[in-house]
């Protein structure tokens, strides 16, 4: 085994994942789980941090942990500041917040970025700029898949700007808590996605055709087998055509995400025609992380 060198977190709203690297970035071990901030009651940031990486630290007291995500928010452990676009990596790393440990060991984080568009209306991401780091990607446009979907402008190694989409937390807003949820029936249809997408290009806007979900249902146009689908298929679809108008790509995107969820965007782009490159961002995350150490000359 080598030599453990840094814990590098993904402490986010839902989850925290954590993973003991070697000097070369190589993992060593991992431990995840239903730990986000949200699920830390009473500040128990170094109590719960240590159920996940304490055994690690023990066993090298000197360890770095450096960590990205919501735990850097105001709702988190300590507010790292926001960095402003444009923003290089370096001027990101120069804003990381330090947290001491009980047993006076390093705690890193990473902070988050805001931009304000042309009407001069801001807007922030946490976490996805270190995964975006750790791509290395310099010039080009950065789809971030999660909860809020992020559509990032990179030019010569900077973040120029982003924009934010809701995309995650409609559907799930639509699927649990309204009535085109209660339509949905199993098993699933996928065919149900095409005609999400094809829906979001109708005129009348967003809250028009997510109705429609109901009426086609009601009216037989549409077995409740594909609702699930058909509104991922138009909060999608519309989620890029928003997206597309925004940056204006010339034809060549970079896509942070895995799973069936990243082919879907990655098939939906592609029939735009754009040619979409794929970033993993466990790798992206851990890359990011160990480089803002070292722009910060930590190792």
């Amino acid at each position: 085994m080598t030599e453990p060198a840094l814990v590098a977190v993904d402490w986010g709203t839902s989850r925290l994942r954590a993973a003991l690297l070697d000097e070369a970035g190589t993992v060593l071990e991992r431990s995840s789980a239903d730990e986000g901030i949200m699920h830390v009651e009473g500040g128990r940031w170094a109590e719960t941090l240590d159920r996940h990486v304490g055994v690690w630290l023990r066993q090298k007291p000197a360890l770095r942990v450096v960590m990205a995500g919501m735990i850097g928010s105001r709702n988190g452990w300590v507010e790292a500041p926001y960095a402003q676009c444009p923003a290089e990596w370096s001027e990101i790393a120069a804003k990381m917040a330090l947290v001491r440990r009980a047993d006076g060991g390093e705690v890193w984080i990473a902070p988050g970025l805001f931009t304000r568009n042309a009407e001069g209306i801001p807007d922030v991401m946490r976490g996805e700029e270190t995964l975006i780091c750790g791509t290395n990607v310099s010039d080009g446009i950065m789809i971030t898949l999660g909860t809020h979907c992020k559509w990032a402008t990179l030019k010569s190694g900077r973040i120029e700007t982003f924009a934010s989409f809701m995309t995650g937390e409609f559907f799930s807003a639509l699927k649990d808590h309204t009535i085109l949820g209660r339509l949905a029936e199993d098993p699933v249809d996928n065919a149900g996605f095409v005609k999400g997408l094809q829906a979001a290009k109708r005129k009348g806007g967003l809250l028009h055709t997510a109705f429609q979900t109901r009426t086609t249902v009601l009216l037989g146009d549409m077995p409740g087998r594909e609702v699930d689908p058909f509104l991922s298929g138009l909060l999608i679809g519309s989620e890029i055509i928003g997206g597309l108008e925004l940056t204006k790509p010339d034809g060549m995107l970079h896509l942070l995400g895995a799973g069936p969820r990243a082919e879907l965007y990655r098939q939906t782009l592609a029939a735009h025609g754009y040619k979409v490159i794929m970033h993993d961002p466990e790798q992206a995350l851990i890359a990011g992380l160990a480089r803002l150490m070292h722009l910060r000359g930590m190792k």
